[in-house]
């Protein structure tokens, strides 16, 4: 059996390759002027994973400055994994072998390429392979792959995830690059946690019905449980000064939830009452094993990596102690973003990828959501094709929350090629702003950022 993530979409690339000038149609705004980072799982030619997560990491860059796209790239990302290296040793994981193949960041200046079970990887800007980052021996723990920059402090905060004790860190990383704090978070299950949020005053963990399961062979060891309990832990941030130094154990409440399992969320927020509003896609227990079945191609998939993932939100009542939860939308969606200059902070408009029912019916689809009306507004992509996350760049002068560019990468299996589309996330009904013809069919991608010269998103 073919396994799904080295077919279709996701077939790999056999080798590296650099590009430049390649065509533009349409005019590309003077403000995209840096580079558009991909990520993605690319195991090198003869090799099976076992799971979808275990492939090497390859990142696929796009470089715009004046009106051109100058060039495409793309790099395994030259971790011991890369050749062969195990993570397990007989004294412990390696946390240098890292498959660095989920997302990328760029934080300090440092341009990190990330799997949430192990150290980043520092990339040059040319996307080559300095090595192992962890802030100068200070990090000693994995760092997730999803970790949030504040807009407003410019703290990066990330968390250490393991299956063992100490189950969670939460690390905060200060604008210039220093480790400021490492905390154990208390309270903390084996539970898996591959993302997280933060609100101007609280970091908050979502601990689902996936935990860890010895029995699970895939080399990624979890499951679903039935006896794992949901729950989500909510933890204040410090201001500052001694109290940032302490390093000592956090203070959590922890809440109860119903069951299921949230891989990423679109941001969280405190309200006007003080309650805290937490948005993501989530799956129950079928739809997780569909996906599980899809990540280690086992039988019994669903037709996508993502099956049956709804947009949910949960309000948590810090005075009354409780949850509001509720599904706010009915269609198949992942990989939500937002303009991340809201980050921590009410937003309104949030954007996903919307896939094909369980069935394969249906295509793929750009979602915005406009959470002051309910309303929402999509954009159908064409059979073959499959648009990536949606990576929202702001316009200059911008007084409205949308205005901006929305930055995908499109996958076309019927031409054997991809394209990144230059989007006006204003109205996704609008013809693209820009599109780059790239010089080969990138496979499709997990996680990416744009980083624009000067540092500043």
């Amino acid at each position: 059996m073919n396994k799904p993530y080295l077919t279709g979409h996701y077939t790999p690339v056999a080798d590296e390759i650099t590009a430049t000038d390649l065509v533009v149609e349409g005019t590309l705004p003077p403000e995209l002027t840096g580079r558009l980072i991909r990520n993605s799982h690319n195991p090198k030619p003869g090799i099976t994973p076992t799971h979808w997560f275990k492939g090497s990491g390859m990142v696929h860059g796009i470089r715009l400055r004046d009106g051109r796209a100058e060039w495409y790239r793309n790099r395994w990302v030259h971790t011991p994994a890369l050749d062969g290296a195990p993570y397990m040793t007989e004294h412990g994981p390696d946390l240098t072998a890292s498959t660095a193949g989920t997302h990328v960041i760029e934080h300090a200046g440092r341009l990190l390429a990330l799997c949430e079970s192990a150290l980043p990887f520092e990339l040059t800007a040319d996307l080559e392979t300095v090595g192992a980052f962890d802030w100068d021996g200070k990090l000693t723990s994995a760092m997730t792959a999803h970790p949030k920059e504040d807009p407003v402090t410019g703290e990066l905060h990330f968390f250490a995830s393991s299956p063992f004790p100490p189950y969670l860190i939460h690390h905060v990383s200060s604008p210039d690059g220093q480790v400021l704090r490492s905390r154990e978070v208390p309270g903390a299950s084996a539970a898996l946690k591959h993302d997280f949020v933060i609100t101007e005053h609280h970091v908050v963990f979502l601990e689902g019905s996936v935990t860890f399961d010895a029995a699970e062979h895939s080399g990624i060891p979890y499951a679903w449980s039935e006896t794992q309990e949901s729950r989500i832990g909510v933890m204040p941030r410090e201001a500052g000064g001694a109290a940032r130094e302490a390093g000592g154990p956090a203070e959590v409440r922890w809440f109860g939830i119903e069951p299921g399992f949230a891989m990423h969320f679109a941001n969280a927020y405190e309200d006007a009452l003080g309650r805290i509003v937490i948005e993501g896609p989530t799956v129950g227990r079928s739809a997780w094993q569909r996906s599980w079945n899809w990540w280690v191609g086992a039988p019994d998939r669903g037709a996508e990596p993502t099956s049956g993932s709804r947009a949910r939100r949960w309000t948590v009542d810090l005075a009354a102690g409780r949850v509001r939860e509720e599904q706010i939308d009915d269609l198949t969606v992942e990989f939500p973003t937002i303009n991340e200059a809201y980050t921590g902070r009410e937003h309104r408009y949030q954007y996903a990828l919307s896939f094909p029912d369980d069935r394969g019916i249906g295509n793929h689809t750009l979602v915005k959501y406009d959470r002051r009306t309910g309303g929402r507004q999509l954009l159908p992509f064409g059979n073959g094709q499959l648009p990536g996350e949606a990576v929202f760049v702001r316009a200059d002068g911008a007084t409205e929350e949308d205005a901006g560019y929305l930055l995908t990468v499109v996958s076309d299996l019927n031409a054997d090629a991809s394209k990144m589309l230059v989007l006006d996330a204003s109205d996704l009904s609008a013809a693209p702003v820009a599109t780059v013809r790239l010089p080969r069919r990138v496979p499709a991608t997990i996680h990416g950022s744009w980083i624009p010269d000067g540092g500043t998103r």
